[in-house]
């Protein structure tokens, strides 16, 4: 029974913390993923006492914001009367700005520091040339054997230590009550939220590094409180937490609703300036020369503008794992990495084969690799290993120097050079999906049905029905040197990896005379012979695409050379815009990506605020800044409503994720963030710590949501989703699913419906599934669609 009791409070307890990614595959998630049943403000006033730390922005940010007039004055002004305050918002934010908000000092500390030196052993991956010994037995077994050697502790003997994780904790524990034991968990959880949050990766990915060297929650508290105990530290001191100003919460959040609700209503108004008919919104253009897909990312947004402007062409936003769910195998290192959405099982695996006809270059290709990997190898040995590590050093160091100079003087020169003398695995091999569970690689990898579910999904999420001469699937990746957090520019719906290997798979599925048969019979999507579907990516950094098309029929090479010259001249104009410079902003994006001393070679995500799902007429030829995700959608193809419920479920979810990450990151860096990328420290191939040791770093670095130390880029706004659809309809899909409806009453997400069955009057969701107007225009229509709307629903809630 106290066994299950320990169970239970540790779960209860590991709330608190969310996941922490490694490096080689950062996510951004939700840190607090486990509080999304509670409401948002009551969510983030609690951990940020676990935690200790700030929740909301601060005034200073505030203070711009108001400024710059991005808070309306209406706004604010209704938002402080609801909550009694009657003076004007000038007094309230100078009185917010008086108060101060007081971090408690470290009662860990000597634990902390104990906790963070075995973690950093037993984790490692490969950075130490040294493995701790014992690791396979599992953390706390392993520790068991060595703490007898950690003068810190003082263990005489391994008898002294009980030999399983639960005893510790019993003994640990013996002088509290079972009522107590979730509160002594949770602080001893929260005070390494960075470590611990791996330890939650691990366990909840069982990584191939989880299988061979096991780590529980319940190791690390069993040997952190043992150690407590046998210092005889206290295991719950006393609650001496600084108590922070209620007042100052209170007005943190009305300020910051305000700043949102701002917000929507701009959003609002830029989508219904388009003064587009329902007509307008949903007719697809059956002349476009070329459609390109992109990935929702919010840096699709500018280089969608910038491509369409110059060509006749029409482009979609569709996750950008191409609904593939997938692990891709590397043929550079044979080394597997998912390749899709974390809250999503791999179903598949992708792989390299030979196109037709070159063998021989694929057998070159591999040869050319392994010498690679072998010199790669073979100087990180040389530098590591202590008989050569100061000769090595002595000896190269010439070398380096002249490396570092001219990747230092001229790295935009070696970034093109590089490129172009550079070879993909893209031009000798194509990709080849199997199922996961792994049948032999020469067999036939999937069935016709399985290939055809996941065209036809794509189509259908899009509202799909009309194809160009050629299109374009266009993953996205990124390029920079130097950047421990270089996988966070890459796409996140394919898990930190760049999204070329599944709009490679896609384009290749879409190109099968047996898939477009059985769609064309079975489900009247008739793909025309001409058109042709071909992978590209769309590096993030440059705003250069790639096209992979070895395999273009020659009918088409000369309609896809004119495709690449227009894609040209977008990234002279995407670049323009995005850099701010007028001249050469080409070679300036160049000389980012591969400049080693670049703190910022692109924003990433930064700056993501909304979600708008629907046709691409509601935003083309509108800047949206880059602050929005944009996914494709045609209500009036999807009658049974099943598209827009997977878009709820799956995407509209994860850019929650990604934005609740840049919102604590951007709240305090400090806890939820990276902190500064000058002083951070890699340890164990998966994670950097700052300076010489501590907690491990779970968000993203200071200077990706910051323009300096003190002035923000990101602005710390939840996610605002629009989408346009009958509210009915949405309405439906929120009674069927309760863990959306209950990110929309807690007010995780907010929801904004565009009902094109009402002239695209905008509601606003209320919690308990209520809408209020906030449409501008077509007022009168509005308000008389209003109470018959009401009346419906109601029916619809009964």
């Amino acid at each position: 029974m106290i066994q299950q009791n320990i169970i239970n409070s540790i779960d209860q307890a590991s709330k608190v913390i969310g996941k922490t990614w490694p490096l080689y595959s950062f996510v951004t998630s939700n840190p607090l993923s486990g509080y999304e049943t509670m409401p948002f403000e009551k969510a983030a006033k609690q951990a940020g006492t676990f935690l200790n730390t700030n929740v909301f922005p601060k005034a200073s940010v505030y203070r711009n914001a108001w400024e710059q007039r991005e808070i309306d004055v209406h706004e604010i002004k209704q938002l402080l009367l609801e909550n009694g305050l009657t003076e004007s918002p000038e007094h309230y934010l100078k009185q917010l700005e008086e108060l101060t908000y007081s971090k408690q000092n470290n009662k860990f500390h000597v634990l902390d520091r104990i906790m963070t030196k075995w973690l950093a052993a037993f984790l490692d991956e490969g950075l130490a040339d040294w493995e701790m010994p014992n690791k396979k037995r599992g953390f706390y077994k392993s520790w068991r054997k060595l703490a007898k050697y950690d003068s810190e502790i003082g263990v005489k003997t391994i008898r002294e230590i009980p030999k399983t994780s639960e005893e510790a904790l019993l003994e640990a524990l013996n002088n509290y009550p079972e009522s107590e034991y979730q509160h002594i968990f949770t602080e001893h959880l929260a005070a390494l939220p960075g470590w611990v949050g791996y330890i939650n990766h691990r366990c909840e990915t069982n990584s191939d590094w989880q299988q061979k060297y096991p780590i529980s929650v319940m190791d690390y508290l069993a040997v952190r409180l043992w150690i407590a105990r046998k210092l005889n530290l206290e295991i719950l001191p006393e609650n001496n937490k600084v108590e922070t100003n209620i007042s100052i919460l209170k007005l943190q959040y009305i300020w910051l609703k305000a700043w949102e609700n701002s917000w929507q209503n701009d959003l609002a108004k830029t989508l219904e300036s388009q003064s587009i008919s329902v007509e307008g919104l949903t007719k697809p253009d059956a002349s476009v020369d070329a459609q390109m897909v992109f990935c929702i990312d919010t840096r699709s947004e500018l280089i969608r503008r910038h491509i369409e402007a110059k060509g006749h062409y029409e482009t979609y936003g569709y996750a950008g794992f191409f609904g593939i769910a997938m692990d891709y195998e590397n043929l550079n290192d044979g080394l597997s990495r998912k390749s899709c959405p974390p809250i999503l099982q791999s179903a598949y695996k992708t792989f390299e084969i030979s196109q037709p006809n070159k063998d021989k270059d694929m057998l070159a290709y591999k040869k050319k690799a392994e010498v690679y990997n072998f010199a790669n190898y073979f100087l990180r040995r040389m530098k590591n290993i202590l008989p050569s590590a100061f000769g090595y050093v002595e000896g190269s160091g010439f070398f380096y120097g002249i490396s570092l100079l001219f990747r230092t003087l001229v790295p935009g020169y070696l970034y093109k050079a590089k490129q172009k003398n550079s070879k993909g695995v893209e031009s000798v091999c194509e990709p080849e999906i199997s199922n996961r569970k792994g049948l032999h690689k020469k067999q036939d990898g999937i069935s016709i049905n399985e290939k055809v579910a996941i065209v036809k999904s794509a189509f259908d999420l899009m509202g799909w029905k009309q194809f160009a001469p050629v299109v374009l699937f266009v993953g996205h990746g990124s390029h920079t040197a130097n950047n421990a957090f270089g996988s966070s520019l890459d796409c996140g719906a394919c898990a930190a990896s760049p999204g070329r290997h599944n709009a490679r798979m896609l384009a290749k599925l879409a190109n099968m005379q047996d898939v477009r048969n059985v769609l064309a019979k079975d489900f009247d999507i008739k793909i025309p012979d001409g058109t042709v579907f071909i992978g590209a990516e769309h590096n993030t950094t440059t705003d250069e695409i790639v096209i992979f098309d070895s395999e273009v029929p020659k009918s088409h090479i000369q309609l896809l050379n004119h495709v690449k010259e227009d894609l040209l001249k977008a990234q002279h104009t995407a670049t323009k815009e995005r850099l701010n410079i007028s001249k050469n902003s080409i070679a300036l994006a160049y000389k980012k990506a591969n400049n080693w001393s670049e703190t910022r070679p692109e924003w990433g995500l930064a700056k993501n605020a909304g979600f708008i799902v629907g046709p691409r007429a509601m935003t083309k030829g509108t800047n949206l800044d880059g602050r929005c995700f944009l996914h494709s959608y045609n209500w009036e193809l999807d009658k049974t409503g099943k598209a827009l419920e997977a878009i709820m479920q799956g995407p509209m979810v994860v850019t929650q994720w990604i934005n609740n990450h840049y919102y604590f990151a951007s709240v305090d860096n400090e806890v939820f963030g990276g902190g500064s990328k000058i002083t951070h420290n890699i340890t164990g191939k998966f994670g950097v710590v700052q300076g010489n040791g501590g907690d491990l770093k779970m968000g993203l670095p200071l200077q990706s949501i910051n323009k300096s130390d003190t002035a923000i880029y990101h602005q710390p706004l939840r996610l605002s989703v629009v989408i346009q659809a009958p509210i009915a309809r949405v309405t439906d899909i929120l009674l069927r699913n309760e863990h959306l409806k209950n990110l929309l009453d807690n007010e995780w997400i907010y929801l904004i419906v565009m009902d094109p069955t009402e002239d695209n009057a905008m509601k606003k969701y209320r919690k308990n599934m209520k809408w209020i107007s906030i449409s501008k225009v077509n007022n009168q229509t509005v308000k008389k669609s209003d109470k018959v709307k009401d009346q419906v629903l109601e029916e619809v809630l009964e």
